[in-house]
């Protein structure tokens, strides 16, 4: 069993429009597919709802970790935490670290999320497939919506 997933893509865009793309919270809103409340903020709980097609009933929670513009974006949440009558507060949250580094084509992008084996165990296989298929979906939405 792995405790992460880790994705990497290399983005024809500048650091500071991939930077822009995770951070702003109406930008990430657009290519993650969730509509958030308000700005993210270090420290602070970042809420909303998911808008993808079939997850509308989602809430989104994350708690914002660091913003060091232009290179880390992190957040814990609960991952794949879909079902409407489930408390999954009491569940250890993963982190979600977006690192951006500069290349010689734009950015190189890696997001890794971390804590899968402290889930409980009767939801850790099924949150690592998941959210590990969710990521590629999501770099694919990120290129998309960064690049020229």
């Amino acid at each position: 069993m792995s405790d992460r997933i880790e994705k990497t893509i290399e983005l024809n865009a500048p650091v500071e429009r991939v930077w822009r793309a995770l951070t702003d919270h109406k930008e990430f809103g657009e290519w993650f597919r969730v509509k958030l409340d308000g700005p993210f903020t270090p420290g602070e709980v970042s809420t909303g709802r998911i808008t993808y097609p079939g997850y509308e009933h989602v809430k989104w929670e994350a708690r914002v970790k660091q913003m060091e513009a232009p290179r880390l974006f992190s957040f814990t949440w609960h991952p794949y935490a879909v079902e409407p009558d489930v408390d999954y507060s009491k569940e250890p949250p993963t982190l979600v670290e977006f690192r951006l580094e500069p290349v010689t084509k734009g950015t190189r992008l890696t997001i890794v999320e971390s804590g899968f084996d402290a889930l409980p165990s009767h939801r850790r296989p099924d949150a690592l497939r998941m959210n590990d298929g969710g990521w590629d979906e999501q770099l694919r939405n990120i290129q998309a919506h960064v690049e020229p």
